[in-house]
C-alpha cells in the first residue's frame, strides 16, 4: 500500500501539466480560519520553514503540496533529478519546469512572487493553484492543499466580497468526494464556533472524510485543558481529533528549528496530556494522514480507473471529430465534397446512419409534403367551389346566344370546368415551394461527421451552401414551369371521351333524352284529345280558315278547362304537368299584342300576385280584368327580394352541368395529384441528387482556392491541441494506474 501515494503523486503530475480538474484525485485539503495555524501544521509536517509569514491574509492562492519520501540511498528520485544526488532535500515548482530549489528560503520567495503575479499586491485571492513538490528523507508521502484562511471582514484594500470569494474557493476543493478534509481549529477558541468544521459538515454531513486538528494547545487559559475535546466528547469527529503544538511567533522570529520545536511539543504532551500523548502530535498526525490517504486512495482507485477509461474514449472521439492536420489540400477538399454529397443524398433517400428521431427531415418530409400536405389540400378543393346555380345558368344562357337552345350547350360546360381546373395551379406551385425549402434545409441535416468537417472549415462551409443554394434556385423555374404546364395541358383539351368521364356523360345524356321524349309524347296525346273533343279545332287545323285568334275568350277557357280535366284524369307527373301546362297556355293565349307572354306575374282582384309556374308563365282567374292595350312595364316598380324561381328545364340543365363538372374535375384532380409529385421529383429532387457532387467539384475544386477554403477555424485548432494533450495525459494516467498490482492495494 505504500506505493499508492506515489502513484497519486504521479497522477497529479500528469494532470497538472494539462491544467485540468476533470479528474478528482484523492488529496488532503487543509481548511481553517485565518491565523489558525494551518501554515505551521504544514511546515511541521515537512520539517522546514518554506511558507510565507506575516499579519493578515498571507495564503492568497491554493498551494498543492506533494511530499515525496526520498531516502539518501534511494536512486529512483535522485538519479532522475539532475544535480540532486548530493542534496538531502529539494523542491520543484510546476511553473518553473525543471528548476531545482535546494534553499527553502528561495521556495518561500518564489511562492510570494508567484502569488503576487497572479493575485496582485492588494491582498486579493486567485483560484489558480501553485504546485510545489518537496523531496525529503524526513517526510511521509502526502498530497496536501493549503487554502486561504476563512475571514469575515475585509482588511486594507481587500475587496468587499472577500469572504464570499474565499468561501467559494474552499467549497470548490472540499466538494471533491475523493478529498480528505483537514479542519484546523485553535484550542484557545470555542470548538463549537469552528468555521472549518461548519464548512466540512456542509459537504460531508456524515463526517466520513473529515479529520479535525486542534492547534495552540499550549496557549489555552490556565486551569483549562483539551482532554474532553481531544477525546471527542464535545463534538465527535469520525476520523478523529488530533492536537498539536506549533511554534509561537516569537519562536519563528528567533529562527527556532522545527526539530527542536518537535521535541518541545513531545515534552509538552507528555507533561500535560500523558495518557493522550501517543495519539497526538505532529508525528502522529503525519502517520495518520498517510494511512488515511492510502486507504482513501485504495477505495477510490477502481472508480478512478473507470473514469479515466471513459474519458479516454470521450477525448478520442472528440479528437477524431476535430480531424487531423491538412497535409494534402486537394485530397482533403475532395474527401469533404464527396462526404457532403453522399450525406446529402443519403438524407434524401433515408439511408443516413444518424437518423433523426425528433422530427421528419429529408426524404421523409418530402414524402409527407406530397401525400399529406399536397394531397390534403387538393382534397379540400370542392369541384363546385365558387360556383352558384346562377353562375351556371348564366353561362348556359351566354353560350346559347340569341337562339334559345333545346339542349345544354357544351361550351358552357367547358367554360365552367376550366374555371375550376385553374384552382389546382396554386396548390401545385406551393408544393414545389415546400419541397424546395426542405431541400435547402437538408444542408443542415446531412450527418454529424460532415457537420464537424464543415465547422472546422467555415469558409468551405459557406461556399458549399452557396453552391447548393444556387443549384436549387436554378432548378426552381424549370420545376414551376413543368407544374404550370401540367395544369395548362388539362386546360388545353377537355377530353369528354375520357373512359372515366364518358360513363357519366352517357348516363346524363340518356336521362335527358328520356325526359324529352316523355314530354313530347304527353303533348301529342293532349293535342289529339283536344282535336277529337272540339270539331272546330279539328276543322281549323285541316283548313286554311280563320286562325285561333278569332275564337272567343270563353271558348279558350273552355279548352283550358278541358285540358285541365284531361291532365287530372291522366294523372300526369308534376314535371309533365308543368310542360303540358306551358304548352296549353301558349295555345289559348291571344296572339295579338302577346301581353300574356310578356308579363311574368299578374294581380288578381284581391290584389295578390299569382306566382309564376315552373315554365315562367302565369294564369289569371276568370274574374281578373286586364287591358290588352296597356303598355307592358318590363322593369318591376318594386324590386322583388325573393330569389328567382327556376323552371324545371333550367334546373335540369344546371344539374346536368354540375354533375359533368364534378365528374371531370375529379378526373383532373386525380391526374394533377399524381403528376405534380412526379414532376417535382424529376426536375428538382432527382436532378439535384444526381448532379450535386459534380456541381460542387466544378465550383470548388480549384487549386487557387485550396488555401482559402481549407483555412481552419482558430478555436478548432486550439481545441484539437487541448484534446490531444488531455488524451495523452489520460493514456499516461491509465498506464500508471495499470501498473498497480492487487498485492500493492492490500
Amino acid at each position: 500500500m505504500e506505493a499508492l501515494i506515489p502513484v497519486m503523486n504521479k497522477l497529479h503530475d500528469v494532470f497538472n501539466t494539462v491544467g485540468t480538474d476533470t479528474i478528482q484525485l484523492p488529496q488532503i485539503v487543509v481548511v481553517g480560519a485565518q491565523s489558525s495555524g494551518k501554515s505551521s501544521v504544514l511546515e511541521s509536517l515537512v520539517g522546514r520553514d518554506f511558507l510565507p509569514r506575516g499579519a493578515g491574509i498571507v495564503t492568497r492562492r491554493p498551494l498543492v503540496l506533494q511530499l515525496v519520501y526520498a531516502p539518501k540511498d534511494d536512486t529512483s528520485y535522485r538519479s532522475a533529478e539532475e544535480g540532486t544526488l548530493n542534496i538531502e532535500e529539494w523542491g520543484k515548482f510546476l511553473h518553473t519546469k525543471s528548476k531545482i530549489y535546494s534553499d527553502f528560503n528561495e521556495i518561500r520567495k518564489e511562492i510570494e512572487a508567484e502569488t503576487d503575479r497572479m493575485s496582485g499586491s492588494n491582498k486579493g485571492i486567485c483560484p489558480e493553484p501553485i504546485n510545489l513538490k518537496i523531496y525529503s528523507p524526513h517526510v511521509v508521502n502526502l498530497t496536501l492543499v493549503d487554502l486561504p484562511g476563512i475571514t469575515k471582514v475585509p482588511v486594507g484594500d481587500q475587496p468587499e466580497d472577500i469572504e464570499i470569494q474565499i468561501r467559494q474557493l474552499i467549497l470548490q476543493h472540499i466538494s471533491n468526494p475523493n478529498a480528505i478534509i483537514l479542519a484546523v481549529t485553535p484550542a484557545n477558541t470555542d470548538f463549537a464556533t469552528s468555521e472549518a468544521l461548519k464548512m466540512a459538515r456542509e459537504v460531508d454531513p456524515d463526517g466520513r472524510r473529515t479529520l479535525a486538528v486542534v492547534t495552540k494547545l499550549d496557549l489555552m487559559d490556565a486551569g483549562t485543558d483539551a482532554v474532553d475535546l481531544l477525546c471527542g466528547r464535545v463534538i465527535p469527529v469520525k476520523l478523529g481529533i488530533i492536537g498539536v503544538v506549533n511554534r509561537s511567533q516569537q519562536d519563528i522570529n528567533n529562527r527556532k528549528d522545527i526539530i527542536e520545536a518537535a521535541k518541545d511539543e513531545f515534552s509538552f504532551l507528555q507533561r500535560k496530556y500523558p495518557t493522550l500523548a501517543n495519539r497526538n502530535g505532529t508525528a502522529f498526525l503525519a502517520k495518520t494522514l498517510n494511512r488515511l490517504l492510502m486507504h482513501h486512495i485504495r477505495d477510490c482507485l477502481p472508480d478512478l480507473k473507470t473514469r479515466v477509461n471513459i474519458m479516454i474514449s470521450q477525448f478520442q472521439s472528440m479528437l477524431h471529430s476535430y480531424g487531423e492536420a491538412v497535409d494534402d489540400q486537394g485530397q482533403t477538399l475532395l474527401q469533404i465534397i464527396t462526404k457532403f454529397a453522399s450525406a446529402y443524398c443519403s438524407t434524401v433517400e433515408g439511408t443516413a446512419r444518424n437518423i433523426e428521431t425528433s422530427e421528419l427531415c429529408g426524404g421523409a418530409r418530402i414524402c409527407y409534403i406530397f401525400h399529406e400536405t399536397f394531397g390534403r389540400t387538393l382534397n379540400s378543393i370542392h369541384p363546385l367551389a365558387g360556383l352558384t346555380t346562377l353562375d351556371i345558368l348564366t353561362a348556359i344562357r351566354n353560350a346559347t346566344g340569341t337562339r334559345p337552345a333545346l339542349f345544354v350547350p357544351e361550351v358552357s360546360f367547358e367554360l365552367l370546368v376550366k374555371r375550376q381546373i385553374r384552382r389546382l395551379e396554386d396548390p401545385s406551385l406551393r408544393c414545389v415551394e415546400l419541397v424546395h425549402e426542405e431541400m435547402q434545409r437538408i444542408i443542415q441535416h446531412c450527418g454529424t461527421e460532415v457537420q464537424q468537417e464543415i465547422i472546422r472549415f467555415p469558409k468551405l462551409h459557406e461556399k458549399i451552401v452557396d453552391v447548393v443554394t444556387h443549384l436549387l434556385r436554378r432548378r426552381l423555374p424549370a420545376t414551376n414551369s413543368m407544374v404550370e404546364n401540367l395544369v395548362a395541358i388539362e386546360l388545353a383539351y377537355i377530353n369528354t371521351k375520357h373512359p372515366d368521364f364518358h360513363h357519366d356523360a352517357a348516363l346524363v345524356d340518356t336521362l335527358t333524352k328520356h325526359n324529352e321524349e316523355k314530354t313530347v309524347n304527353i303533348i301529342k296525346t293532349v293535342e289529339n284529345n283536344k282535336t277529337f273533343n272540339n270539331p272546330s279545332l279539328m276543322f281549323q287545323n285541316q283548313s286554311d280558315g280563320p286562325k285561333i285568334d278569332n275564337i272567343s275568350t270563353s271558348k279558350k277557357f273552355a279548352q283550358y278547362s278541358e285540358a285541365t280535366t284531361l291532365r287530372s284524369s291522366s294523372k300526369l307527373s308534376g314535371s309533365d304537368s308543368n310542360l303540358l301546362q306551358g304548352s296549353l297556355t301558349k295555345q289559348i293565349a291571344p296572339t295579338s299584342g302577346n301581353w300574356m307572354e310578356s308579363s311574368p306575374t299578374y294581380t288578381s282582384k284581391e290584389n295578390k300576385p299569382v306566382a309564376n309556374d315552373k315554365s315562367g308563365f302565369g294564369f289569371m282567374n276568370s274574374a281578373a280584368t286586364y287591358s290588352p292595350v296597356k303598355a307592358v312595364n318590363l322593369l318591376p316598380e318594386i324590386p322583388n327580394s325573393t330569389p328567382r324561381q327556376l323552371s324545371t328545364k333550367e334546373k335540369k340543365d344546371c344539374e346536368v352541368i354540375e354533375r359533368l363538372i364534378h365528374s371531370y374535375f375529379m378526373i383532373v384532380r386525380k391526374n394533377i395529384q399524381d403528376a405534380v409529385p412526379k414532376a417535382i421529383m424529376h426536375f428538382l429532387v432527382n436532378f439535384v441528387r444526381d448532379n450535386l457532387q459534380s456541381e460542387l467539384v466544378t465550383h470548388l475544386y480549384k487549386h487557387e482556392n485550396f488555401t482559402t477554403l481549407l483555412q481552419e477555424s482558430e478555436h478548432i485548432a486550439v481545441r484539437r491541441q487541448e484534446a490531444a494533450e488531455m488524451l495523452k495525459a489520460l493514456q499516461k494516467a491509465n498506464q500508471i494506474i495499470s501498473e498497480i498490482r492487487e498485492t500493492h492495494m492490500w
